[in-house]
This record gives structure tokens, C-alpha cells and sequence, in this order.
């Protein structure tokens, strides 16, 4: 039964409560950028179809999001 210890719960448990607090990390950095910049992001990649916005989001994204599980993998 060695091979399944992280099936234990309090490693599962573990998981998902390291998941939960990574979005909630990326999200309110989402929300820090978009206030900081001075028009929404949102609505200049869906309504105005910034394409270059959009890629440039999606780095910031991606490379959020490297450094949430960097930190909690830590």
C-alpha cells in the first residue's frame, strides 16, 4: 500500500486547499493588474477584440500562475 500514500485524505485535503488558495492568489492579482492598468481589460479583449492585449494577458497569466505554484510546491 505504499505506492498509494497520496491517496490519504489529509494529502488530498492538502491539494485542494493549495489549489483554492492558488486561484484565489491569481485571481486578486488579476484584479490588482486590471485596476492598474488604465482601461478594463475585459472589455478591450471581448468587446473591442484586442488580440494583442489578449496574448499579453494570457503570458501574464501563464506566468502568474507559475509563481502561485512555485510557492506553494515551494
Amino acid at each position: 500500500m505504499e505506492g498509494f500514500e497520496w491517496l490519504k485524505s489529509g494529502v488530498v485535503l492538502g491539494s485542494i486547499l493549495y489549489a483554492l488558495i492558488g486561484v484565489l492568489v491569481f485571481w486578486i492579482s488579476f484584479i490588482i493588474i486590471d485596476k492598474l492598468t488604465p482601461y478594463k481589460l475585459w472589455d478591450e479583449i471581448v468587446h473591442h477584440k484586442n488580440v494583442a492585449l489578449a496574448i499579453v494577458v494570457g503570458a501574464m497569466c501563464i506566468s502568474i500562475g507559475q509563481i502561485v505554484a512555485a510557492a506553494i510546491h515551494g
